[in-house]
């Protein structure tokens, strides 16, 4: 199947044009594009064409207007204090759950967040925050971040339909992260909190090259499959010049609401030993509790929507022990692009 990119014109090579944002590309043509502002596409194969056909529909994303020449450089998220990638080296930690209570917890203390879903696989802000609708485009043809909780808010969720998924290659991955970046008008922030994939793979790198990050977060559960790919992502970090602001262990233990009996489902104390043996400091523990769950699939999280609940008072506890190390690194060096090492 074929990866393809639009960048504002028809393929240069192709005699059909289906009406709207689709082209068709024949059976054993490779499509060629012109222009330097590529956006990326879903690919799919249409089953009512002839076999080996394939349509490419164009995302809604507006597309940049061409750089002046001789004109300065536009600078990225310059309006943001502190930018926080919330990361883990494998899926199904919490990692998503880590990154939305973490900025809610932030915004609890009166500072102005964002929060920007990169996980572009999987994008799960869109139903943990119970908002999924297209964000508007100004005249310049940049995103207006939508807004929920006080949280300004940017998703892959809100750009495709609940069930499309999203095949797409290394180069695709790059230029949406790097039109979230660039191309959203974020504002200023005090804190932006970037949700990462899981693993070690095109949006990591892309991010860890293109945005000026203060510090990253690494979330893993207690077990030992988990901390050894939590290991790889903190080393992934360090290898970017990226520092690691420190570890959360998620779904640390289990307290049972009937009798009070602890239970240790991943075992427990994996994250904070991960933290000891790899010199990083441990930020908390969260534990597993049915709560969490409860308010994320109504679109509600636990710290929106029970703040005085137990697990809200842990994000409470880890976003007080990230403002102190992120206020030093803002005020000891401006925020830089990384240098891969």
């Amino acid at each position: 199947m074929a990866q393809l990119r639009h960048c504002g014109h028809p393929p240069s090579n192709l005699p059909e044009r289906i009406p709207g944002r689709v082209w068709l590309t024949p059976p054993g043509v490779q499509p060629t594009f012109r222009g330097r502002n590529a956006l990326p596409a879903r690919t799919f194969r249409d089953r009512a064409r002839p076999e080996g056909s394939l349509i490419t529909e164009v995302l809604p994303l507006p597309q940049p207007p061409p750089p002046q020449p001789g004109g300065p450089k536009p600078k990225i998220l310059e309006g943001v204090k502190s930018i926080v990638a919330v990361a883990s080296g494998k899926g199904g930690v919490g990692k998503s759950t880590v990154a939305t209570n973490l900025a809610l917890a932030l915004a609890g203390d009166g500072s102005s967040v964002g929060l920007m879903d990169a996980d572009i696989y999987g994008p799960s802000i869109p139903l943990m925050l119970g908002i999924n609708k297209p964000p508007s485009v100004t005249p310049e043809r940049k995103l207006i971040p939508l807004e929920r909780f006080g949280l300004k808010l940017v998703s892959m969720g809100f750009l495709t339909n609940d069930d499309s998924p999203i095949i797409w290659r290394g180069p695709m991955v790059h230029g949406i992260v790097q039109q979230f970046l660039s191309d959203v008008l974020w504002g200023d922030l005090d804190y932006l909190i970037i949700d990462l994939p899981p693993g070690t793979g095109d949006a990591q790198l892309t991010l860890t090259q293109v945005a000026p990050l203060s510090g990253a977060v690494i979330v893993t559960t207690p077990q030992d499959v988990a901390l050894l790919d939590a290991r790889k992502g903190l080393r992934m970090f360090e290898q970017v010049n990226v520092k690691v602001l420190g570890i959360v262990e998620n779904m640390s233990t289990f307290v049972c609401p009937h009798c009070g009996k602890q239970t240790d489902i991943f075992s427990t104390g994996g994250g904070e030993q991960c933290a000891a043996e790899l010199g990083v400091p441990f930020l908390g523990r969260i534990p597993i509790d049915p709560a969490i769950r409860e308010c994320g699939d109504t679109g509600k999280p636990i710290v929106a929507a029970r703040p005085e609940h137990a697990v809200s008072k842990a994000f409470a506890g880890i976003a007080r022990g990230l403002v102190g190390p992120l206020e030093e690194i803002r005020q000891a060096t401006p925020l830089d692009l990384p240098l891969i090492r």
